[in-house]
């Protein structure tokens, strides 16, 4: 049997059991975010909860039974291109599908406008600065095209860039910045304003798991992973959010609904302008800025050499011993101390001690 490009090759243990076959973990995720879906939506449609759908797209779990061929036909259906339209010409008429991108200019403009207005609204959440947020997405995507041969490469590209996003937008640099410093005009509806003024009083490392698990739909060692932190201290962190968010947002029935709580994270900054980075421009600042890095430090280095040139030319060449001490310098007599009078100054003390002192006489103690 021939299988489609989009669907991997099944195994063996499968196919003899007579189940409906399922591509990776990794490929479920991937037709899952083409389209793109959410895993709560996914889950709506095949009868799941979200934290299922998580585990199979993982690998954790697998579907069994009924929600499995339910699961692979959907998947079959994610996978299938779209259906031409009533009007559309015959298909020997269609126009062909477009290639993947030729050019790294190409992929990497692709790559940006897929997943820029998303990063947009993570980092708003993280930071509650429209400014930040919009910062903090265009230099995450600049050092994604300064290092576009490690990025292009990497099994999870927009992984690679929001890590960059959400580390720039969290760094505790920031709060020494003068414009930083004041809070951004809060969002106009009440809902998203108490949902960020509790996610802004959370732990940075808090606020980014939560993002990471429950906003971008990572699993927990994934989400462990992106946080520098292992799984029982995200797990630790989550939990701790979650009741957070729970305790002072009672009236969204976050806790009797997991869902609610995804659904408002995806939401929040959705109504709020943030400015989405144009490619082009990105590509062109990433460049002026990676000139202007390599011109100082091109300065820097001649910098250092000419200091260096400098001291081995006025730097002596040869040993100069100390002078020792009671040897004549310049034909100066050295100055010595002291020793035996001379006649003279025998004489001298003499007179001086004979002679009536002509100043006021002095104290002495009365022993009386």
């Amino acid at each position: 049997m021939t299988q489609s490009p989009a669907s991997p090759r099944l195994s063996a243990s499968t196919e003899q059991a007579g189940l409906p076959s399922l591509p990776p973990p990794k490929e479920r995720r991937r037709l899952r975010e083409a389209k793109p879906l959410t895993q709560a939506q996914l889950a709506a449609l095949v009868g799941v909860t979200r934290e299922t759908v998580r585990s199979w797209e993982s690998g954790r779990t697998e579907p069994r039974g009924s929600r499995r061929a339910a699961y692979a036909k959907l998947l079959e259906s994610l996978a299938r291109p779209a259906a031409p339209a009533p009007d559309a010409p015959p298909p020997d008429e269609q126009q062909p599908e477009p290639a993947p991108p030729a050019t790294p200019e190409a992929a990497f403009d692709a790559l940006c406008a897929h997943t820029a207005p998303a990063l947009l609204r993570q980092a708003y959440a993280l930071t509650g600065h429209r400014a930040l947020a919009s910062e903090s997405v265009e230099r995450a995507f600049q050092l994604a095209w300064q290092r576009w041969p490690e990025v292009a490469v990497d099994r999870d590209p927009a992984g690679w860039v929001r890590a960059a996003a959400h580390e720039y937008a969290l760094s505790p640099w920031h709060r020494f910045r003068p414009g930083l410093r004041h809070p951004d005009t809060p969002p106009a509806d009440a809902s998203d304003r108490a949902v960020l003024d509790v996610l802004l009083g959370l732990p940075p490392a808090q606020r980014r798991t939560l993002m990471l698990y429950d906003g971008v739909g990572l699993d927990l060692p994934e989400t462990a992973a992106e946080t520098e932190a292992s799984t029982p201290a995200a797990a630790s962190r989550l939990l701790s959010a979650r009741g957070t968010l729970a305790e002072r947002l009672a009236d969204l029935g976050l806790a009797d609904r997991p869902e609610a709580l995804t659904e408002r994270l995806t939401a929040l900054g959705r109504a709020e302008r943030l400015a989405v980075p144009r490619p082009a421009r990105v590509r062109t600042a990433s460049e002026r800025r990676a000139r202007l890095w390599t011109r100082a430090a091109i300065a820097f280095t001649a910098l250092i050499v000419t200091a260096t040139a400098l001291t081995l030319r006025t730097a002596p060449t040869h040993y100069e011993p100390p002078v020792p001490s009671g040897k004549a310098i310049s034909g100066v007599p050295p100055r010595m101390g002291p020793g035996p009078l001379t006649p003279e100054d025998e004489t001298l003390k003499q007179k001086l001690r004979s002679a009536p002192h002509p100043g006021p006489e002095r104290l002495t103690p009365d022993p009386y």
